[in-house]
């Protein structure tokens, strides 16, 4: 049996039992009397929920079309802001850029970056600060590169190999390296792997379209703004509701 088909009946088996857990505390939350304990139960059918979303997002996807890397890690983001962050008040903030991964690799990379946070999330010591953490993910030339910077201090002792060994040797399967750097106020892992020839190619064609695209709204830029001068400042007037970035 091969490894990709071992791993998807592991990945059945668990989301089976995770929903069996989940079947077994709501029956529970109803049966239970007093407000107190039925809230309890309910909010641990909440977190069963949350946390069988971030395992369904980490399960070993299928065929083999590239996966747009940027919106496959802010939906893992956003599955572990609601399974684990949030419960912690640690803040979780994205910055990426368009990047096409083929599936296994988009795969390693997200298993990758849920061991970080996690890590980052459980061991950080953030004082009296809210706690933040930060996902960069961009591309220079053939270099992919994904920062998970966050504002706690830990002792370098505290991120040894042996609690990285696991994502190190994901890297090593995608022919790159992890890297780590600490400072009084912040702790920034940065994981590097080279693109292969497929995925430089099909990048190389999203960055050249999108440059056809930026040129083309600036040369249209200023006869929109001449025709349209009205209805822009109706836009930008106090009165009109405008929609957060």
């Amino acid at each position: 049996m091969k490894e990709g088909t071992l791993l998807r009946e592991l990945n059945r088996r668990v989301t089976n039992g995770v929903a069996f857990a989940i079947d077994l505390v709501s029956a529970a939350a109803i049966r239970v009397e007093g407000a107190e304990a039925k809230c309890a139960l309910s909010d641990v059918v909440e977190l069963l929920h949350s946390y069988a979303d971030v395992h369904r997002t980490l399960a070993m996807p299928a065929g083999d079309t590239l996966i747009h890397a940027a919106t496959y890690i802010r939906k893992l983001g956003c599955g572990m802001r609601r399974a684990l962050l949030d419960r912690m008040e640690i803040q979780l903030a994205f910055a990426t850029q368009s990047l096409a991964l083929q599936p296994e690799r988009c795969w390693h990379l997200a298993l990758i970056v849920h061991e970080l946070v996690t890590h980052a999330a459980r061991h950080g010591c953030f004082d009296a600060r809210a706690g933040q953490i930060r996902i960069k993910l961009t591309r220079t030339g053939a270099l992919v590169n994904c920062v998970i910077h966050d504002n706690g201090s830990r002792p370098a002792r505290d991120i040894s190999d042996r609690k990285l060994r696991i994502a190190r040797d994901i890297a090593r399967a995608l022919g790159g390296r992890i890297e780590q750097g600490f400072g009084a106020e912040f702790t920034s892992v940065v994981v590097s792997f080279p693109l292969t020839e497929r995925e430089r190619d099909a990048n190389w064609s999203i960055a050249t379209r999108q440059m056809r695209t930026r040129r083309s709204t600036r040369a249209v830029a200023p006869l929109v703004c001449r025709r349209s001068a009205d209805a822009l400042g109706k836009l930008l007037s106090s009165s009109h509701p405008t929609d957060a970035p």
